[in-house]
């Protein structure tokens, strides 16, 4: 993917050289409820106030160049929340991909979904689709949603998709490796995140792509996903410029793109 031609690093954060901004960032969106409860509002008064700060966060990786942002949305244990948490959450999402929409054509923003799709209302599977394949020739940046997703059940389905093809004389098992595993996993195309956010304080992955971000830089704040907005995420960004990442080496390896 290229870079945004109309991002502008330089402006948005000038003591952060460009080399040094991620491609990839990921982000577990916690503390929506947290966020209501203080304010004695229902839950959903949480994940719509959590709704604007994606809008926040894509404009600013928009500005900064990042190629992809990745956003951990309903995890396939989200089913087990109270019936009507989970079918507003449902319309939400239907929601943000009608609001949403043009904002993403007139910024040249590619929209993606991970996850088991076929798990999803129809509705929803409708408008994924269609919205995927209005945006798949953007090029200045990509959203990916993780809805319905655990990285357990992901590499599950890489692992029985490799099967499907060795049984089918495609590949031998002597060539299997990790780049021939990942090609099985729900988006075998995206670079992996080179950072993963965490907000609400939580110290736990969550089961969240957990093979891609093997060698990822991880930010854990305790601002809630409704207060996590431009600045926040900018801070982020800052203090990962300020790491080294080894890859499993002893040499210090700035970030870098």
């Amino acid at each position: 993917m290229a870079r945004n031609p109309g991002a502008k690093p330089r402006e948005v954060l000038p003591d952060v050289s460009p080399e040094r901004i991620p491609r990839h960032v990921a982000i577990i969106m916690d503390g929506n409820g947290r966020w209501a409860k203080s304010r004695g509002q229902a839950r959903m008064m949480g994940h719509r106030a959590g709704a604007k700060s994606v809008r926040a966060v894509m404009e600013t990786a928009g500005d900064l160049g990042i190629e992809v942002v990745t956003l951990y949305s309903f995890s396939m244990d989200n089913w087990k929340r109270p019936e009507e948490e989970v079918r507003a959450l449902m319309e939400l999402y239907l929601e943000y991909m009608a609001v949403e929409r043009q904002t993403l054509l007139e910024n040249k923003v590619r929209f993606r979904q991970i996850g088991r799709r076929q798990g999803l209302p129809e509705i929803i599977q409708r408008g994924v689709e269609m919205l995927e394949a209005e945006t798949a020739g953007n090029t200045r940046g990509t959203l990916c949603l993780a809805v319905n997703y655990g990285s357990r059940a992901e590499i599950v389905d890489a692992a029985k998709d490799l099967a499907l093809r060795v049984k089918r004389g495609e590949i031998d098992i002597e060539q299997i490796d990790e780049s021939t595993f990942a090609q099985g996993l729900y988006a075998p195309d995206l670079p992996d995140p080179d950072l993963l956010i965490r907000t609400a304080g939580e110290m736990r992955i969550s089961n969240y792509l957990l093979w891609q971000i093997s060698y990822s830089e991880l930010h854990v704040t305790q601002t809630l996903w409704p207060d996590f907005g431009r600045e926040q995420f900018l801070d982020a960004i800052r203090e990962y410029a300020r790491r080294s990442r080894r890859f499993g080496g002893l040499s210090d390896t700035p970030t870098a793109r």
